[in-house]
Parts: structure tokens; sequence; C-alpha cells
């Protein structure tokens, strides 16, 4: 489990490492691709930065081998917005006055059916953190009626044991996303005041125990603006590694969301600027060939337009990130504020224009015989 490998290091002192990095060291590591605690100490550290255009070219051109121009594209549906943590950042908090709501099995097929009619054919399913709004049989049921019009459905909610994501895997859901939010465990305990969300063990192991139901595609990441960007992308990227090494027939994803408006008024307790954007987006790409790489609608649009050559394998679109908000819009309160409002149609536009593949199903359930 990952906890025997997260526990060996100390933030301090990766973070004292990360500062101490010389830029011998790190041209050495630019060049090698290793995936080594000095590869990753070195790529991540201050001294990288000059090498930031070195860094970016080769991102893209593994990308380029490994992926080919292919960018896929998903959008999420919300199914309530409930939550039983306090998370400071989160407009779901259960201390916030928002209106709330959980969606209706009629309703979510209406949103089901007008994302599909939009085109997408890959969905993350996401509910806030209240097993009793939404239980797993609950949502194994909604997965059981709408999976026939998606070739892959994700989930995004509360974790799970082996069992329960068992359940979710027969029913039809094969992606599992769960962030970390921050790896610093005494940040975690402060701006997780109270709830389930406030045991950081059991979140930090959540990844294990899908990759151990058989969850095709596992996703992680953290969220960007609590911490120092470097360290915390140390503890994503020794994660990352540990899942592709363990569950090797799984596509480990990293996402790199950072903090945005929401209900509440929290401000980010870190400043990741675009260029540190950038360069974490390039160095996991550099330590993981294999990975796919996830830009959401929280980035603008031409961030998104300059970031996705680099390594991006991954663009939501036509997001909403309220219950409801596609056919029901305006009566509950959102997660967050999304930033690029493209539509779907104009975002693969865009990217058929710069030489790229949007794709908008690369993968059918009836492979792994899950109907």
């Amino acid at each position: 489990m990952f906890d025997n490998i997260y526990y060996n290091f100390d933030w301090n002192s990766i973070s004292h490492r990360i500062y101490s990095a010389e830029k011998e060291n790190v041209k050495h590591s630019i060049l090698s691709g290793g995936t080594d605690i000095d590869d990753i100490i070195n790529l991540l550290s201050p001294a990288a930065d000059e090498f930031l255009e070195d860094m970016a070219v080769k991102s893209a051109s593994i990308t380029r081998q490994r992926f080919g121009n292919i960018i896929q594209m998903y959008t999420p549906l919300y199914i309530s917005n409930l939550c039983t943590n306090s998370c400071l950042y989160c407009g779901f908090n259960r201390d916030n006055s928002i209106k709330r709501t959980t969606l209706t099995p009629e309703q979510i097929k209406d949103e089901a059916d007008y994302i599909y009619k939009m085109g997408f054919r890959h969905i993350l399913l996401l509910t806030g953190e209240d097993k009793n709004a939404v239980s797993p049989e609950k949502l194994a049921e909604i997965v059981s009626v709408i999976h026939r019009k998606f070739s892959s459905i994700s989930i995004e909610v509360y974790p799970m044991s082996s069992e329960e994501y068992t359940l979710l895997i027969n029913s039809g859901v094969d992606g599992l996303t769960v962030y970390q939010e921050t790896y610093n465990k005494d940040v975690y305990s402060n701006i997780h005041p109270s709830g389930k969300k406030r045991d950081f063990n059991w979140r930090l192991l959540t990844p294990d125990r899908g990759g151990e139901a058989g969850m095709r595609r596992i996703g992680i990441g953290p969220l960007m603006g609590l911490t120092d960007w470097r360290v915390e992308l140390f503890f994503t990227a020794l994660h990352a590694i540990y899942l592709t090494k363990k569950f090797w027939k799984s596509q480990i994803t990293v996402s790199f969301p950072r903090l945005r408006n929401a209900a509440g008024g929290f401000q980010p307790l870190s400043t990741v600027s675009d260029r540190d954007l950038t360069h974490a987006i390039c160095v996991m790409r550099i330590l993981l060939n294999d990975a796919g790489l996830v830009l959401s609608t929280r980035e603008s649009e031409e961030l998104r337009n300059n970031l996705m050559p680099l390594g991006i394998t991954m663009m939501s679109s036509g997001s909403k990130t309220d219950p409801g908000g596609h056919t029901t819009p305006n009566t509950s309160e959102s997660q967050f504020e999304i930033s690029d409002t493209r539509t779907p149609d104009e975002l693969a536009l865009y990217i058929k224009n710069r030489g790229f593949e949007p794709v908008w199903k690369d993968w059918d359930r009836d492979f792994t015989g899950n109907l």
C-alpha cells in the first residue's frame, strides 16, 4: 500500500532537497528522464526553472510518441452537492449556506441525454461526499441505467471500500478519480476540520482500493494552491509512479486543478503561477511517459490552448459544476467557477485546427465484458 512509501519521506526534508538542487543535476535528470527520487527532486527544483523550454520540448515529444495527436474529451455530470465535510476550500462545504439538491433518477437521465447529444461518450459522475444522499447502491443503479449511452463512466465521489468499488465496476463504472488535495498532513488537517474526509490515511489509500477492485483508470492529483506546489508534486509523482508499477493494467492519470472561486470565499494559501503550472505538467510527462495528463475548464481558454501541446491528453469541456446545470440551471449551487466556457464543438474545432484529433470515444466496455 502507498502509505508504506509515503511515510518514508518527510515534507520539510524533501522541500530542503528541492530548493538545494543544482543546475548540473537538473540537466542530467532532463536527459535521463529517470524516475528515481533524485530525478523527481531535480526536475521540480527552482534550479530547473531556466530549463523550462527544454523540458517543454521533451514533454511534447514524449506525448506525441506515446499518444500521437489524440486529445480525449470528457465532461462531468454532477448528481448531488450535499456533503458531510467542512473542507474550507470547497463550495459544497456543509457549513456554507447554499442551495442543495440531489438529482432524481429522471433528472439524471435528462442530464445524461443532454450530454450524450453534445457528443460525449466519456463521462465523469460527481457528488458531494454524503453517502446517505447517494449511496454506492444508488450510484450503481444510476450507472446501470445510463451506461449504455457512454463508452466510459468514471466517478469522483467519496472514498469507498474495494467491495463497493467492485459493485460499481459490475454496474458499468471503469474509472476512479480521487484527489488527495494535499499530501501535507498538517495542512490537510487544518483545511479539513470535520467530516469523514478528515481521515488522511483513508483517502490516501483510496487509489489502492480502486486498483484492487480492478478500475481500468485511476486518476489522482493535488489541489494546487494549498501548499508549495513543488513539494506537493513530489508526493504526487511518488504516488503516480507507485500506482503505475502496482496496477500496471490500469491507466494512471494525473490532474492539475488550481483553486478557483467558490462559496465560502477561501483564498489560496500558496501561489501557483501559469509558469508553475506549465513546469508541473512538463515534469509529470517526463517522469510518467504513459500517464494521462488532464486539464479541466478551471483554466482559461488561452492557457489551455497553450498547454495542450506540451503533454495534455485529456480535456474537459461543456462543464457545469452544479447538479442539473445543463437542464435545470441555477437551481443549486456550483462547486466552483469554471473559466473556459467554450462549447464542446468549439473546443473540438480548435483542437482540429491545431493539428490534433479530438476523441469523443476511444474505449468500449465490451472489451472487458462489462455489459
